[in-house]
């Protein structure tokens, strides 16, 4: 039986080319089920690795990218502090390709269309691994949440409620 190759997201082939150890989950999708409690369930691996993206808009700074645990919700007001901005909100999803290069549900803190500041919940801080979207629907990647910070310039952050 040949094996089907699997195609490569701008996620995937950043991590290629930095060198950084990784493995790949795949799991079914489904339009009405995109969110974390769907991948925990979709990718066999513990509720508490995965992490989501969340891209939201600084009113000093643009967007901005925050990483969170998938069962927690993002604290606006963190955020912007710790960001250097007055106010914080969600980025509109209408915007979100346009911005990222990713869509819902398959939006990656790896290999956005540029570098945005990026914040990662301190939690991922005292971890082995994570899980986090690469880049595709129904594809996640697990990898060392230092090599995230690492290629992503993120800093950790106290930014869920």
């Amino acid at each position: 039986m040949k094996k089907t190759k699997q195609q490569k997201t701008n996620a995937i082939r950043l991590l290629d080319k930095a060198g950084i150890p990784y493995q790949l989950h795949e799991y079914p999708w489904s339009e009405d089920h995109l969110d974390a409690s769907a991948v925990v369930e979709g990718v066999k691996v513990p509720g508490e690795w995965i992490f989501k993206t969340i891209v939201t808009v600084g009113d000093k700074t643009g967007a901005i990218v925050a990483c969170i645990p998938g069962a927690s919700e993002i604290n606006l007001k963190a955020l912007a502090k710790v960001s250097g901005n007055k106010r914080v909100e969600l980025l509109k999803l209408t915007e979100l390709e346009k911005t990222t290069g990713y869509i819902r549900g398959g939006c990656s803190p790896l290999g956005m269309k540029k570098l945005f500041p990026t914040y990662l919940s301190k939690h991922a801080e005292k971890m082995d691994k994570i899980v986090i979207s690469a880049g595709k629907r129904g594809l996640q990647v697990e990898l060392d949440p230092l090599d995230l910070q690492q290629l992503t310039s993120a800093v950790f952050a106290e930014i869920e409620a």
